[in-house]
């Protein structure tokens, strides 16, 4: 590639009405773009722009859209040389869903803890009025298990917490001893009655999202064709079409932020490679609030040496600012602003104005920030490393759209590389449902050894025995439960000749 493929141009300076053409560097490019403005002031069509010139460059790219209409663009705009290069992410294609398994065998065992803290993150983002430290701490192990067992999906956390025998088969097959002991020595000793208080929260929850065919058959897929760490090393195109208004908006936030952290996830992984050996990828993620975790901070400081750059668009600082049961959180507004280069700031709010003054150290005004006019903003860029003073700039309005697309090619190729039929998918996962060791003939009780607390024989007892508790052999339990009895008479005999006493005592 040479020193001109390297710059990607954004737009034009407008210093004293004289508009040159600008761009910015490759290296640079690996610090993050930080794009803001309210709707309708020209973010899509720069991101789409910016995302055109590294498909025809040949750069991978991914492009996660919550509405739909910059990822259709795209499809429009895809040469046909780079047709084969397509993922394309549409959960709304009911009849062929593509294959997502979020919870597949990692490759090495390392990784399951990264996994597991990912998806973490995630649900603890999209369910905050049910999160607590119990919840956290049961989904936890509960997703640490079946992260070790093969063919493991989304739709096994459920039956992991409400299926006793799929349990046991589950925790005979784990190595890592600190989960199996939660499993074998903690959770098997939950009360009925606080097991269910326990998981009611996370069935609830995952109940509710798996209950959508429409996110079942792409989760609930045993083996994951969506290999990300692919896409990135063989430069791909991944088009994630998450429009709220047809999938829902949970739905579209859950994908989204759990192809965030798949992706993440994926570029840790080139560890196990050099770093002038790995591929650039380009992550454009519009309104990315919906679907930034509390990882994202970690995702901005380490992204750059994995070769992952971020392209982040969204409409006010507000919704960076999440509410936790500590209050208002602004971590990810604090990752954003320590650790960008670069900055695009078209047409925002007052209140935003006021704070961004601050941060271009007033040489902005908040008046010019918010008057700006359509595809005009303010530019804080990052030349060779080091950040250079807020200039104004002009943007291009979105590319053309050609008379001749090759859209339904790239959505057949896609399909035939990356999803599956719907109806494959729906035998399968009938046939994983209807194989619950609980449906079928009762298996003979477990019992466990003991001793009996008065007589000391040994017994055996249909629970586990917690050497705090009194045991009792059957002819000793007849026992007490007649003594009981007989005590019970007695005390009913004693308060009969109290009350006549009392009587006698009134009439004398």
């Amino acid at each position: 590639m040479n020193q001109e493929n390297d710059i990607l141009f954004l737009g034009y300076t407008t210093f004293r009405q004289e508009y040159k053409k600008f761009g910015i560097k490759l290296d640079d490019r690996r610090r993050h773009i930080y794009v803001l403005g309210k709707t309708g002031c020209g973010k899509s069509s720069l991101l789409l722009n910016m995302a055109l010139q590294d498909i025809l460059a040949g750069r991978g790219i991914g492009f996660l859209d919550p509405h739909g209409e910059a990822v259709e663009t795209l499809l429009k705009l895809i040469p046909s040389w780079r047709i084969n290069d397509v993922v394309y992410f549409n959960p709304s294609d009911i009849d062929f869903p593509i294959s997502f398994n979020v919870m597949e065998k990692p490759p090495s065992p390392e990784y399951r803890h990264i996994v597991a803290a990912g998806l973490l993150a995630v649900f603890k983002k999209i369910w905050p009025d049910v999160w607590s430290a119990r919840m956290e701490y049961i989904l936890h192990n509960t997703i640490l298990a079946l992260l070790e067992v093969p063919n493991s999906t989304i739709l096994a956390i459920n039956r992991m917490l409400s299926d006793p025998d799929y349990r046991k088969k589950i925790v005979e097959k784990l190595k890592d001893p600190i989960v199996k002991a939660f499993w074998t020595k903690e959770f098997a000793r939950y009360t009925q009655r606080y097991e269910i208080e326990a998981t009611a929260a996370i069935q609830n929850k995952v109940g509710q999202f798996i209950s959508n065919p429409l996110i079942r058959n792409i989760v609930g897929q045993v083996k994951t064709k969506l290999n990300m760490r692919k896409v990135m090393d063989e430069g791909k195109i991944l088009l994630a079409n998450l429009s709220k208004g047809k999938i829902g908006e949970e739905n579209s936030n859950l994908l989204g932020a759990l192809l965030v952290t798949t992706i993440q996830i994926a570029a840790m992984s080139r560890v196990d490679i050099p770093e002038e050996k790995r591929k650039d990828f380009f992550l454009y993620i519009d309104e990315f609030q919906n679907f930034a975790t509390e990882a994202f901070a970690t995702i901005l400081s380490e992204a750059r040496k994995y070769r992952l750059s971020l392209i982040l668009a969204h409409q006010y600082l507000a919704q960076l600012d999440e509410m936790t049961p500590l209050g208002k959180s602004t971590k990810v507004r604090d990752a954003i602003f320590g650790n960008v280069g670069t900055m695009i700031i078209f047409r925002v709010g007052a209140e935003d104005a006021l704070f961004l003054e601050k941060e271009f150290h007033s040489k902005v005004s908040s008046k010019d920030l918010v008057e700006l006019p359509k595809y005009h903003a303010f530019v804080k860029l990052t030349v060779d490393g080091v950040p250079t003073e807020p200039f104004s700039a002009t943007f291009p309005p979105p590319p053309k759209i050609p008379e001749k697309t090759e859209v339904e090619k790239i959505i057949r190729v896609s399909r035939e590389k990356y999803a599956t039929p719907r109806k494959v998918i729906e035998e399968k996962i009938q046939r994983w449902v209807e194989n619950q060791p609980s449906l079928e003939a009762p298996k003979p009780q477990e019992l466990f050894e003991a001793v009996c607390s008065l007589c000391g024989k040994s017994i055996k007892v249909p629970f586990l025995p917690d050497g705090i508790r009194p045991v009792y052999c059957k002819s000793c339990l007849k026992k007490i439960k007649k003594s009981d009895k007989n005590n019970s008479q007695l005390k009913e005999a004693l308060k009969e000749i109290l009350k006549e006493t009392k009587n006698e005592n009134k009439n004398s």
